[in-house]
């Protein structure tokens, strides 16, 4: 209780007009993966894919805060397959039926937007759609839980209980944050836990809410890049992310696609 207390009050609860900057923020980090989705295609390399979108981010006048983050040296996260998070794009070329996430994070005008959808190269696998709708399907049960009143555990048992149901697996080392001026800040936000568990939802958090789901076991291991995670059973991964806003009646999406594409197959 002491642990969850502590927590609770480093987390920084934003005023009404703080929701205008994250809405442009979040509109924008949306705008880059729809912006890419036609781009996403057997042939293309990953590094290629990065220099769109570092250039997409210049154009609007925001910086990739990925570039440079504690040494890292892209500005996205491109993870295929067994890659649970933080892939560096590089010279990779995507393969038919290869599946990907794409993270994104602009600066913009001093808010962060985060964000991260699944693309396919070509067709995917039958396993591999069916792990991605259930990803996304998670999340989003994870956002309805999300609301004035409820506690961070509510977000979690909700994202775990549905994976889980569909015999896929919760990724328990990495978490969503909170965010706003600053990249990472308290809360972190589980993607499992028990009802009621947690510090109580208010208005005026920001975070994100970005479970990782496996095909196989949970388990991951970092590779010797320092950043690169993968399935330590080679399984598939997938995982989608949506920033959002406590309000006073539930929470605002601040990352929705503004083109409708929310998740493949992107027409």
């Amino acid at each position: 209780m002491d642990k969850q207390g502590g927590e609770s009050r480093r987390i920084i609860l934003h005023d009404p007009a703080d929701f205008e900057g994250m809405r442009r923020a979040g509109r924008l980090a949306a705008e880059c993966l729809d912006m890419i989705a036609a781009h996403v295609r057997p042939g293309v390399s990953t590094g290629e894919l990065d220099r769109i979108l570092h250039e997409f981010m210049l154009a609007h006048d925001a910086v990739p805060a990925t570039l440079g983050y504690r040494g890292y040296t892209k500005s996205s996260c491109i993870s295929i397959n067994h890659v649970v998070c933080h892939g560096i794009p590089g010279e990779r070329v995507l393969a038919e039926g290869d599946i990907l996430n794409i993270d994104v994070t602009p600066l913009l005008d001093g808010w962060y937007g985060d964000t991260s959808r699944m693309f396919v190269a070509g067709e995917p696998s039958t396993k591999a759609r069916l792990l991605m709708d259930v990803t996304y399907e998670a999340m989003m049960r994870g956002i309805a839980a999300a609301k004035p009143g409820n506690t961070f555990g509510d977000i979690g048992h909700a994202i775990q209980s549905y994976a889980e149901r569909h015999r896929f697996s919760i990724v328990r080392d990495f978490c969503g944050h909170g965010i706003g001026r600053t990249f990472h800040a308290p809360p972190n936000v589980l993607h499992f836990g028990r009802p009621g568990e947690g510090p109580e939802l208010k208005p005026g958090m920001f975070f994100t809410i970005e479970p990782m789901v496996n095909a196989g076991r949970a388990e991951v291991k970092i590779l010797d890049d320092g950043w690169t995670a993968v399935t330590r059973d080679r399984s598939l991964s997938a995982q989608f992310e949506h920033m959002v806003g406590i309000t006073e009646t539930g929470c605002e999406i601040f990352t929705l696609s503004p083109a409708g594409l929310h998740k493949p197959p992107y027409a």
